[in-house]
């Protein structure tokens, strides 16, 4: 199957779990509080529906856009939104016949169809003013007091996070926590161009960011990355301590130009387990063997090495392996060095060069060394506390993100992605551990930003009903109407800017 149509079809079937679960959330605490549902849809359904089924009074379908999905609560009011929007239909027809018989110079027509869009402007009033004014029924969200209704908004949000909170939990009791630690970066780390002249040089070793000494890898490339001031960083090369003093500006300038993918790699030596093909063990290799010149080229690390070999696609190399490495090399890191800097020299010693066809993957067709990460398993008790408290950092990781995408000086806000960006976050191939991890993370991204107080978000809602409860106060129909219109307006434009973003990366 196309990769990108694996990707589309994890990021549906997550989106589509998320949202359920979300909508699931305010259905459930409506239904405690007695308030009316009409429509619990998955997808959304403008103009027909794949499925639907009323059962127990409630509308249970299927849409045919996977972008999400929705609970309408009963709305008296609605009678007259419907008829509102069947008028200012006319409306925009009424004016559009009357640019015509201007153009045409029929000044009879013309009055007449001033008059008609008069009258349709009246009864627009009218029935906005009835939806103003009508008394909401019983079992309305809006006859409920401030308290349930703000239960009912944060119901989404809820669910969310208590999702994240088991996905974790499940993903840390079946698979355990994997990872990378600085600390076992005994060959330090390989970099990319654009890290080079920022000062960093293949083989240093990170020892502190900004004086605070770093752990996991995936935080430490994030703590390089996402920076909201200069950065410091102190890195052991060789013997020496070396400071890195980084502007935040050119970390930024990274970030927008897309060159952060191997900004900093781990390094490991280019070493085989077993040749696996017919092709590598014709070619001589070894268990053992460590690769560290292909076609002349210095290969002291694995990094390098496949780089090179995805220029080499298909051709025939000559490949120079250290095997006897008692007499060759007593010492990793100075065999690492001597390779990088005169293959030869290591040549002297005990070398061998091997004739090899190089795949159409820009393989040799071995199975490679790659340094063990940490390990650290979970019962089915012990993942529940962590993955709690790994969902609660996961919250504080994001908020932090957005508090720094609103600092123009990051320009972290032109970084923002839509759907494509979201979708290609997924692997290419179907893998549940990176299904499931990603899943959850997407979950706490949902709740972070149903969260932010934008009228027509979750968010909007609680600022309206937290104001009420304070103040004892409601909001007026009209305040909270202009609120709507004007939160409409900010998430759509939300939406196209940050689709807007991977459409000109797509094509950049």
């Amino acid at each position: 199957m196309n990769t990108v149509l694996i990707q589309a079809l994890q990021f549906v079937i997550s989106l589509s779990l998320l949202v359920t679960i979300h909508e699931l959330g305010h259905f459930l605490a409506a239904r405690m509080f007695k308030i009316r549902v009409e429509k619990f849809y998955l997808f959304f359904n403008p103009w027909f529906t794949l499925f639907k089924r009323k059962i127990g009074g409630v509308e249970y379908g299927l849409g045919w856009l996977p972008l999400g999905g929705y609970v309408a609560l009963y709305d008296s009011r609605e009678k007259y939104m419907n008829e509102e929007e069947k008028v200012k239909k006319e409306k925009k027809e009424a004016e559009a016949e009357l640019k015509k018989a201007v153009k045409g110079d029929d000044e009879a027509l013309a009055a007449t169809l001033r008059t008609r869009i008069e009258e349709l402007r009246l009864k627009i009033e009218v029935l906005k003013e009835k939806q103003r004014s009508l008394e909401p029924d019983k079992d309305e969200l809006r006859a409920k007091p401030a308290w349930q209704r703000l239960i009912v908004m944060l119901a989404g949000v809820f669910m969310n996070v208590v999702l994240a909170m088991f996905v974790f939990s499940g993903i840390l009791f079946v698979w355990g926590d994997r990872y990378y630690h600085n600390d076992d970066m005994q060959y330090g780390y390989v970099f990319n161009k654009e890290a080079e002249n920022l000062g960093f040089v293949d083989g240093d070793k990170i020892l502190t960011i900004n004086n605070k000494k770093a752990g996991k890898f995936s935080e430490l490339r994030m703590n390089l990355l996402l920076v909201e001031s200069d950065t410091k960083v102190e890195v052991l090369r060789g013997q020496d301590t070396v400071t890195l003093n980084i502007p935040m500006k050119k970390i930024t300038a990274i970030r927008k130009a897309r060159k952060y993918d191997d900004f900093i790699v781990p390094n490991w030596p280019f070493e085989i387990i077993e040749p696996k093909t017919e092709s590598a063990k014709r070619a001589g290799f070894e268990a053992g063997d460590r690769i560290i010149a292909i076609d002349s080229i210095a290969t002291p690390d694995y990094v390098t090495g496949i780089n090179t070999l995805q220029n080499a696609k298909r051709k025939s190399v000559a490949v120079t392996i250290v095997r006897n490495r008692e007499v060759a090399d007593t010492s990793l890191s100075d065999s690492l060095q001597v390779a990088s800097m005169d293959p030869t020299m290591v040549m002297r010693a005990d070398t061998i060069i091997l004739t090899a066809q190089v795949n159409k993957e820009g393989q040799l067709g071995v199975n490679v060394a790659i340094p063990p990460m940490r390990h650290k398993s979970y019962s089915f008790v012990e993942s529940i506390p962590a993955g709690v408290k790994l969902a609660f950092k996961e919250i504080k990781s994001y908020w932090d993100q957005l508090v720094m995408m609103v600092n123009p000086n990051t320009e972290l806000y032109s970084e923002v992605g839509g759907f494509i960006s979201i979708g290609s976050i997924f692997p290419e191939v179907w893998n549940w551990y990176s299904f499931w991890h990603i899943t959850a993370l997407i979950s706490v991204m949902l709740a972070v930003m149903n969260l932010l107080p934008i009228p027509v978000l979750d968010g909007g809602h609680v600022l309206f009903a937290l104001w009420e409860i304070i103040t004892r106060r409601k909001p007026s129909e009209r305040f909270m109407e202009i609120a709507q219109t004007i939160g409409f307006a900010l998430l759509m434009l939300l939406i196209i800017y940050a689709n807007g973003n991977d459409l000109f990366n797509l094509f950049k």
